[in-house]
């Protein structure tokens, strides 16, 4: 559990403690006509969107590409917005808010930093389990790329 204080200016002295959601983002990344995903390197382990938490001063797109890069070693284009997912429940570790976003992959997709493998898999024949809640999020991109709506 995370707790952001505010301290009093002239002697240091918290004065109030806030507890806040940590924002991440989320990446469904399209190439070669199918989705990247990675099997986490780190609990919880099982296949997943590439993503990750976004740093302090960077913008949800400067983190998405970051972290596209870092797990994917992809650089992306065309970036859209998917949507924001804010269950409390999305991530028993702690509270997240992602924002997700679908895009366009370009180079060589190999697994690094926090991905122990990565693979192209067709939105026909995903893993059966996901981590988080990333089955409802790639149903919502299917259901929102048929209604031409990405």
């Amino acid at each position: 559990m995370s707790f952001n204080s505010l301290t009093c200016p002239t002697c240091g002295t918290p004065v109030k403690a806030y507890r806040n959601p940590f924002p991440t983002v989320d990446i469904i990344i399209e190439i070669n006509d199918g989705i990247v995903l990675i099997e986490r390197k780190n609990e919880p382990y099982g296949w997943a969107l590439p993503g990750g938490f976004v740093d302090y001063g960077e913008s949800l797109e400067e983190a998405a590409r970051r972290e596209a890069r870092e797990e994917t070693s992809l650089e992306l284009s065309d970036l859209r917005l998917v949507g924001c997912y804010s269950d409390p429940r999305r991530d028993a570790r702690m509270h997240t808010i992602s924002t997700v976003f679908a895009a366009v992959g370009h180079g060589v997709p190999a697994a690094a930093d926090d991905a122990a493998h990565l693979e192209i898999f067709h939105s026909d024949h995903l893993p059966r389990q996901l981590c988080f809640d990333h089955a409802d999020i790639l149903n919502d991109y299917l259901r929102k790329k048929c209604q031409q709506l990405l």
